[in-house]
């Protein structure tokens, strides 16, 4: 991603500076991101493609395609070199798809800099395996192996996975109406 997100910034023609305010986020974390030091929280880079004006899996994947079907089969995520701390999107590459779905493997303190995310929209978590907390404000619960969680994004929120333990989750974002889409734009529309 590091790579990735400065070359996008530099096709923008944005300074660190000018991209760390549009997003809201200090000039020393959009730094460590381009240099692959920190890994942003999903709702940092949410906001990083917000201000790029590119959807978030320019950020995180492959190229977005063109055909409106999307299929990710599992041997061709495996052969990817993939930071176990990266969010993998899984879905929402497609154009004009409103949600985007990653798989996440959490860790004992979570990633990105900041100490809990919030974004607009809604948020489905599904613990594919081991055990998580998820933090929600002042709230905590512990979620196993098939338990779930949907909630208003906006809420502040963390997940890390129990001490002693190795999780991975499904983690669905719907942005509300006020956001531009998640997911690609068509050829035609392409920035």
């Amino acid at each position: 991603m590091s790579t990735r997100l400065k070359i996008l910034r530099l096709q923008a023609g944005l300074t660190l500076e000018e991209l760390a305010q549009a997003c809201d986020l200090t000039r020393s974390y959009v730094s460590k991101v381009e240099r692959g030091v920190s890994v942003p929280s999903i709702a940092s880079a949410l906001k990083l493609s917000r201000a790029l004006k590119v959807p978030v899996e320019t950020l995180f994947g492959d190229d977005p395609v063109s055909d409106p079907v999307t299929i990710v089969r599992k041997r061709d995520g495996d052969q990817r070199d993939v930071d176990a701390r990266v969010p993998h999107v899984v879905s929402g590459m497609a154009a004009g798809h409103q949600m985007m779905a990653f798989v996440l493997n959490p860790t004992e303190k979570g990633i990105g800099a900041h100490p809990m995310s919030h974004h607009s929209g809604e948020e489905l978590l599904f613990v594919l395996s081991g055990s998580i907390t998820l933090r929600l404000a002042r709230r905590e619960e512990i979620l196993e192996a098939g338990d779930s969680a949907h909630f208003n994004a906006g809420i502040p929120h963390k997940v890390t996975c129990t001490k002693g333990s190795r999780a991975q989750v499904l983690i669905v974002i719907l942005p509300d109406g006020g956001d531009e889409p998640v997911s690609a734009p068509t050829k035609a529309t392409a920035r």
